[in-house]
């Protein structure tokens, strides 16, 4: 009975203990910043991973006043210290006191930097357990939201909507597109650098809830987002989307209004199939006195009420013959009579997409110095196989921007005209058997007049061989931050104009 005493006792201690977590901070070597999604891993194979302050809470209490081996691996950063001197494992041993903190620094291999996560519960879990300050209003749960797939945004009426697909809640999900906003910066919203305050569009049981309700069956998903001035002259937040079964072509794609009365989207107008779904973030143009809405780089719109609603309206920077519909097996490429393939925009025309255009090169049907996005990695030489992604100008470098990605890698680029040709491609995120997809670029928070940009993408072992999934990060968006002034963008594309 004593004996059971004195280990009851001693647990108990430790339990208590334990309420004062052991703090393990990892910080980038060359910024000093915290480090989200570092996973410290022990020999019983437990893992912990940093929350976006780059804060890890030691709680077990078997480990309490021990001395703990724990790995270190990150994507795209690399600890330095070896253990046994096997390069394969890096790691610290550290001893685990209640209350106490351990600093340890981290090297970026990736030329961006991963700033916080935007989305999910616990984005700031271990700094709210270790009692430390955090920048956003709600660090542990926001919308009962604890996954959210694909992110566009666009400023309107003076805020930041942003909208996503399939989410995720604690006893629940949501299948026809999630909102919130935020506040921009320097006009009541943070600092991009130190996060996103979102604001839910939720329901009465408090879960973040749909932004676009049909009464048909399917998922329903907004490709991209525009601001279109009405008939009566009053600009309105417009939205192209799909509606699917799964991961098959649409049955519908349409167009739909924000409505600020009822705070959701509504149909404009819709019509049936149509190429698969697409993730679009639409970048206006004026082109020869025209504006246009670039809903892709090779896809775009005259920027008007009507012309938005009337599929054959756009125009696409396309190889194929006027007014044809893509067809893999039989592509209707547009030739002179000397048999040059002719590309340029055409209205009520189908797009090709950078893994058809790569199909087509392969086949001998497409010249390769006709082909829109044959990038090619500036360290590697050979193809990026990236799909084409989000595109901004850039007042600092004086050009087009493209930021594209491919099984969770992400590539920078650059050209003289919105539509491309890209051709030259800089890898800056990587990601070791997971998926970081559907990235894009948010020109709104771009800073020291574009030399600093920020993008996010959707963190996920969708599509991947990833043995595990990371706990909170899985299935949410990451926010990442690339200075245009890095060495090796200058040394890959020149110095600022």
């Amino acid at each position: 009975m004593r004996r059971w005493s004195v280990g009851c006792a001693l647990a108990l201690a430790s339990l208590a203990a334990a309420e004062r977590p052991f703090v393990i901070r990892v910080i980038d070597d060359e910024t000093g910043r915290g480090v989200p999604l570092v996973e410290l891993r022990t020999f019983s194979e437990y893992r912990y991973y940093t929350d976006s302050g780059g804060v890890a809470a030691i709680t077990e209490p078997w480990l309490s006043g021990k001395d703990v081996y724990f790995g270190i691996r990150s994507h795209g950063y690399e600890f330095l210290d070896h253990i046994w001197g096997d390069d394969e494992e890096r790691g610290k041993v550290l001893r685990v006191t209640p209350g106490g903190r351990a600093e340890l620094k981290i090297r970026r291999r990736n030329i961006a930097e991963r700033l916080y996560r935007v989305t999910g519960a616990g984005i700031y879990r271990d700094s709210v357990m270790a009692g430390l300050p955090v920048p956003i209003k709600q660090p542990l749960l926001n919308g009962e939201v604890v996954g959210q797939d694909t992110v566009v945004a666009m400023p309107y009426a003076g805020r930041v909507f942003w909208i996503w697909g399939d989410t995720f809640g604690l006893a629940d999900a949501l299948f026809s597109v999630s909102g919130a906003t935020s506040e921009l910066p320097g006009r009541g919203g943070l600092d991009p650098d130190r996060g996103v305050d979102l604001t839910y569009f939720v329901g009465s049981n408090g879960f973040s809830r749909a932004m676009l309700p049909l009464p048909r069956p399917g998922l329903v998903w907004i490709e991209g987002l525009m601001t279109v001035r009405d008939p009566g002259g009053r600009e309105r937040l417009v939205a192209t989307y799909t509606r699917q079964q799964g991961l098959k072509p649409p049955d519908e794609r349409g167009v739909a209004v924000f409505d600020d009365a009822k705070q959701r989207f509504e149909v404009l107008t819709h019509w049936a199939g149509g190429r698969s779904h697409t993730s679009s973030h639409p970048f206006r143009v004026v082109e020869g006195g025209k504006a246009y809405w670039y809903l892709y780089p090779h896809q775009r719109v005259p920027d008007d009420w009507q012309a938005i609603q009337n599929p054959r309206t756009y125009e696409s920077f396309t190889c194929l013959k006027p007014g044809a519909v893509f067809d893999s097996k039989t592509p209707e490429l547009d030739r002179a009579l000397d048999g040059t393939v002719r590309c340029g925009w055409k209205a009520g025309t189908d797009r090709i997409n950078a893994g058809e255009e790569r199909e087509l090169i392969r086949r001998g049907l497409l010249p390769p110095d006709r082909a829109m996005f044959r990038l090619i990695d500036v360290d590697t030489n050979k193809p990026a196989d990236a799909n084409q992604g989000s595109v901004a100008w850039n007042a600092c470098r004086g050009k087009w921007i493209m930021i594209a990605g491919a099984s969770g890698s992400i590539w920078y680029a650059e050209a003289d005209r919105p539509e491309g040709p890209w051709n030259r491609a800089l890898k800056i995120i990587s990601h070791d058997d997971y998926n970081f997809y559907n990235p894009t670029q948010h020109p709104f928070f771009d800073k020291d007049g574009g030399r600093v940009i920020y993008l996010e993408g959707t963190y996920t072992d969708t599509f991947t061989n990833a043995k595990e999934k990371t706990p909170l990060y899985n299935y949410n968006q990451i926010m990442y931050r690339l200075r245009l002034d890095d060495p090796r963008v200058v040394k890959a594309f020149g110095p600022a104009r």
